[in-house]
C-alpha cells in the first residue's frame, strides 16, 4: 500500500519554487518517506537519491530538499530504532521498489550517513550478492533474508561512521565491573581523571593507558557477545523469555558522541589520513594534501551512571546483527585508523562490507570531527573501477562548519553547500 500525502493533508506540497514535497505511506503504514522532487524536470531528475539511516529518521535532513533543489528526486526514509538490520533492510528495499515502479526514475543512489553507512552497504552488498555472503560459519549473527533485494546503481557513503559495530565497541565503558549496574565503576579507567591524563583542553593519554584501556574494552566486548549469543541459542530453542527476541541493554554503551570513549578528549587519535586526497574548502575551491583533523577537545563529562543517556537499549538480534564484532589481539585505535578488528565477522561496518560491492560509489570525509578517517579506511578496502574520495575541510558530522575550532569566525565558509554540490556533481556520472 502506498499513500501520498503532503504534511497540511493535501497530495502535495510546494517546498518552494522549485521542489515539491510528498510524504509517502508504504508497508500497510509501517515506513514512511519524505520525497523531493523537482517541480520542473532537470537532466539529472530521473536520478533518485535514497537517505536512510540504521536506526533514526532522515525524513527531515536539510539534505535531501538540498539535492533536489539541485535537480535530483529524493526519497529521504525513516528508520526504526533498535531491533534486526535484518528487518531494515527490508524497510529500504521497499522505497527502492517503491521508485523503480516510477517510469520516469532511470538510476538509483544510495546515501548512506554516520551509521546509514552500514545499513547502506550491507544492503547492495546482499543486492549484489545474494544474502549467503554473510552466513558463513565466520559470521557472528548470520543474515536471515530469504529475499532478493533490489540493487541501486550507485552509493554514497557521506561522514560514514566506523560501522555501527565498531561505534558500540568504541562506546563500551570498560570501567563497568558489573553488567546492568552503572553505578560500579572502577577508577582505573576513568577517562576523566587528570592522573589518567585528562585535561579540558586537551586530553593526552599516556600510550600506556590507551593500550590498556582499549584491550579491556574489547575484553567485555566478547563477553558481551558471548552473552547474547547464549540468549539467542535459547530463543533459537523456544527457552527464551520470547519466542521472538529479548532486550539486550548494555550499561555504559550507548553510540552518541559522548559516550565514544577517548576520541572526543584526545584530539591525536584519529587525527589524520595516512594518503594524500581532494580537500573541500567552503568557497567550492578544492586542493590535494594529507588530510588532517581539525576538530576541537570535547565531552567532559562521563555518563556511564545515567540510564537515558549511557545504556544501549537493543535487543538480542539487534545487538549480535547490527552492533557486534569480533576484534583481535591488535585491537588499537591509532593517530591514522582502527587495526584490529576482525572485518568479515559481522555485516554492522561498511568497512567490512565494501569489498563486495562493485557499483561506483563516492566516500566524504568531515574533517571537523573523527568519524571523516572512515572514508580512507573504506576507500582502501573497495574494488569497485569506479570509487572518489574527498573530504570538506571543518564540516562536523552533520555537515554545518565546526566553529569552535575556527580560528577566525567563518574560517571553513560554507561547509554545506561546498558538500552538496561536490555530491550532486559526482552523481552527474548517472546522468
Amino acid at each position: 500500500m502506498i499513500i501520498r500525502i503532503g504534511r497540511d493533508g493535501e497530495v502535495e506540497k510546494e517546498v518552494n519554487k522549485t521542489i515539491r514535497e510528498t510524504l509517502i505511506v508504504m508497508d500497510m503504514g509501517h515506513s514512511h518517506a519524505m520525497e523531493y522532487v523537482p517541480v520542473n524536470p532537470t537532466a539529472t531528475s530521473h536520478i533518485a537519491v535514497v537517505m536512510m539511516h540504521c536506526d533514526q529518521n532522515y525524513m527531515g535532513l536539510k539534505m535531501g530538499p538540498a539535492l533536489a533543489a539541485r535537480g535530483y528526486h529524493v526519497l529521504a526514509c525513516e528508520s526504526v530504532e533498535g531491533g534486526e538490520i535484518d528487518r531494515k533492510l527490508l524497510m529500504l528495499d521497499n522505497s527502492i521498489r517503491y521508485l523503480r515502479g516510477n517510469k520516469e526514475i532511470e538510476k538509483i543512489i544510495l546515501m548512506g550517513h554516520s551509521g546509514g553507512a552500514t545499513l547502506m552497504t550491507a544492503y547492495q552488498s546482499i543486492a549484489e550478492n545474494g544474502p549467503s555472503i554473510y552466513q558463513g560459519e565466520e559470521m557472528i549473527y548470520k543474515c536471515t533474508l530469504k529475499e532478493k533485494l533490489a540493487p541501486a546503481d550507485g552509493l554514497m557513503l557521506i561522514d560514514a561512521n566506523y560501522g555501527n559495530g565498531v561505534m558500540s565497541l568504541l562506546s563500551m565503558d570498560p570501567a563497568v565491573e558489573e553488567e546492568g549496574n552503572g553505578m560500579k565503576l572502577n577508577p582505573e579507567f576513568d577517562i576523566f581523571d587528570p592522573a589518567n591524563g585528562y585535561d579540558p583542553k586537551g586530553a593526552h593519554y599516556s600510550d600506556a593507558f590507551i593500550k590498556k584501556y582499549q584491550a579491556a574494552q574489547a575484553a567485555r566486548n566478547e563477553k558481551l557477545i558471548s552473552l547474547a549469543l547464549e540468549r539467542l541459542e535459547k530463543i533459537s530453542t523456544g527457552k527464551g523469555n520470547y519466542v521472538d527476541d529479548e532486550p539486550f541493554f548494555i550499561t555504559a554503551a550507548d553510540q552518541p558522541k559522548p559516550n565514544n570513549r577517548l576520541l572526543p578528549e584526545d584530539t591525536r587519535l584519529l587525527s589524520h589520513t595516512k594518503g594524500e586526497y581532494d580537500l573541500v574548502h567552503g568557497d567550492g575551491s578544492i586542493t590535494h594534501e594529507q588530510i588532517f583533523s581539525v576538530r576541537t577537545p570535547e565531552c567532559d563529562r562521563c555518563f556511564s551512571s545515567t540510564y537515558g543517556m549511557g545504556v544501549n537499549k537493543n535487543t538480542v538480534k539487534g545487538f549480535l546483527s547490527s552492533q557486534a564484532l569480533h576484534t583481535t589481539e591488535e585491537f588499537a585505535v591509532l593517530e591514522d585508523g582502527i587495526i584490529g578488528v576482525d572485518w568479515k565477522s559481522s555485516y554492522a561496518s561498511p568497512i567490512g562490507n565494501i569489498d563486495g560491492i562493485s557499483v561506483p560509489t563516492l566516500m566524504m570525509g568531515m574533517t571537523g570531527g573523527y568519524e571523516y578517517l572512515a572514508s580512507e579506511m573504506i576507500y582502501e578496502r573497495a574494488k569497485m573501477e569506479d570509487k572518489t574520495i574527498a573530504f570538506v575541510r571543518g564540516a562536523t558530522h552533520m555537515f554545518f562548519p565546526n566553529r569552535e575550532a575556527e580560528k577566525t569566525p567563518g574560517e571553513f565558509g560554507d561547509t554545506e553547500n561546498a558538500l552538496y554540490d561536490y555530491m550532486a556533481d559526482w552523481m552527474k556520472r548517472f546522468a
